[in-house]
């Protein structure tokens, strides 16, 4: 959810699998890395603006060649361009890829001074080796659209094996292990994850996850399926009243 910088074309049009620089409104000028075939994913998101999932799967392989993706990271970085984040993004779930781990220690190793950051839906946290991949990173931008399962089902649309006390516990994991900075997105849909119930359990879980902020976002292109609503600025501000004191920030800019 972020603009181009140039809007007839990117610095990185030449690339495989970066893309912008982008203008984010929450990481500044950031290089998206795109590690997946468009719409792999562990979730298929009704609010999802790439368009439906059509490869549903929590396996982790090499989706791509990860040398590929170095050697053009390698070509791009080599020109020092100004950036305020590297972030593993696109069109699908990057922790995906078996060699997310390997093209961050490669940048870690060789351009010390660009901050990484993941955004992720925290499906596969579960694997002790992807957690252990991904804590170098600067910045996590992990999600959590749902407590209750009957929820998650409706809004996020999982690979069957997914289940909310899983994802949740695992997050609760990686913030224990991760040193950097956790920014918890929270996608609300009015009439569906805004209930009081809902709430209460997001801030319960939010409270043990203990992530440095907490970020409200809402529709902002058209998803995958139509009729979504956007609340309005004074029912996120409400939203954010009740899991106060909690860290929160709003973050959607397409409210009514």
């Amino acid at each position: 959810m972020a603009a181009v910088l140039n809007n007839d074309k990117t610095e990185t049009s030449r690339y495989k699998h970066l893309f912008g620089p982008v203008r984010s409104r929450r990481l500044g000028i950031s290089l998206g890395v795109n590690m997946i075939p468009f719409k792999t994913c562990s979730l298929d998101c009704v609010y999802c603006e790439c368009g439906a999932t059509t490869v549903l799967t929590t396996e982790r392989k090499e989706y791509i060649p990860t040398d590929s993706i170095i050697a053009e990271l390698d070509h791009y970085l080599g020109t020092n361009p100004q950036l305020d984040y590297v972030t593993f993004g696109g069109s699908g779930e990057p922790t995906l890829h078996s060699g997310l781990g390997k093209i961050i220690q490669h940048l870690k190793k060789n351009y010390p001074q660009k901050k990484l950051a993941l955004l992720t839906n925290s499906t596969l946290l579960y694997d002790s080796e992807l957690r252990a991949d991904i804590v170098p990173c600067d910045l996590i931008v992990p999600s959590l659209d749902a407590v209750s399962d009957d929820i998650f089902y409706k809004i996020n649309k999982p690979e069957k094996s997914l289940y909310c006390t899983r994802i949740i516990n695992n997050l609760i994991e990686l913030s224990c292990e991760f040193l950097g900075q956790m920014w918890l997105e929270i996608f609300i849909i009015p009439g569906v994850n805004d209930t009081y119930e809902e709430i209460e359990r997001f801030k319960q879980a939010a409270t043990a996850i203990n992530p440095a902020r907490i970020q409200l976002n809402s529709l902002d292109r058209p998803g995958t399926c139509s009729g979504i609503s956007v609340p309005s600025i004074d029912r996120l501000e409400e939203i954010a009243g009740k899991l106060a004191p909690l860290p929160v920030e709003i973050v959607s800019r397409n409210t009514k």
